[in-house]
């Protein structure tokens, strides 16, 4: 009698998801995670435990409008029935927006090469209502001119070790920031931050002082003195998580995998 092997389907996932009510991407020993939470819709469309792997780890009170994941799966289902099915079992604050078949050296994480991540200031007198979870509120217009100037000291490969947290588990600090953007628009001031790879709390952290020499607190040479530094204690405070989404992940062409929205 000949067995029956039964292949292995490797699904990507492009995802996206309202961080307000998460611990994060990574699954926690308590706490809500997106990881988890994914992981369990999979298995039940699956009908078999799946494990979930993404493209990176956004931490507490982060959003993702372009989240990428991956997971392998003996069950044979489309590309529409995967999203379907998984969205069922979906709470509303998470959603799968395309699934598609790769292949088997596809890996979320590993097979990225740019990341992209905008941070949102609500610039205004009073508080918002419904941005108040999707911005950072900030009284005074900061000056971009100066902010703009600061960036770009950052760009290019660095130690970014200022602009770590020092729970980060990263092996090294050198990462490639090749963009940092600002402008405005809907009322909103957006900076975009586009990297091979970010650290923990990286762009929380620049962002945290690219506002402190927008407020005028600080000169724009002080960006690279913190850079400099390679010292977590020399570059102020971190700018809170809720302005921040995971915009895009991108993919070597081969992959053919579904852009991100524009805009």
């Amino acid at each position: 009698m000949v067995a029956m092997v039964q292949s292995i389907q490797r699904v990507a996932l492009g995802i996206e998801y309202d961080g307000t009510g998460f611990v994060g991407w990574q699954i926690q020993r308590s706490g809500r995670s997106v990881q988890a939470v994914l992981s369990q819709a999979v298995s039940t469309v699956a009908n078999h435990p799946v494990t979930i792997a993404g493209s990176g780890r956004t931490d507490a009170g982060v959003h993702a409008s372009y989240q990428v994941a991956h997971f392998d799966s003996e069950a044979t289902r489309t590309s529409r029935q995967w999203v379907l099915g998984i969205n069922s079992n979906l709470p509303n604050d998470i959603a799968v927006k395309w699934a598609q078949e790769v292949d088997g050296e596809f890996d979320a994480r590993r097979s990225a090469i740019l990341r992209r991540y905008r941070y949102l200031i609500m610039e205004r007198d009073t508080r918002p209502v419904f941005l108040r979870h999707r911005s950072w509120w900030l009284r005074k217009k900061l000056d971009c001119g100066a902010m703009t100037a600061a960036a770009t000291t950052l760009l290019g490969e660095q130690d970014f070790s200022a602009f770590r947290a020092a729970s980060c588990q990263s092996h090294t600090p050198m990462r490639r920031l090749v963009s940092i953007t600002l402008r405005r628009a809907d009322g909103l001031l957006q900076l975009e931050f586009t990297a091979n790879a970010f650290l923990q709390h990286m762009v929380r952290n620049l962002v945290g002082v690219l506002t402190e020499i927008g407020r005028g607190e600080a000169e724009p040479g002080w960006a690279a003195e913190v850079l400099a530094s390679r010292d977590r204690t020399k570059g102020g405070v971190a700018a809170p998580p809720q302005g921040l989404a995971l915009i895009g992940v991108t993919y070597p062409d081969y992959y053919d995998l579904p852009p991100p929205a524009s805009g």
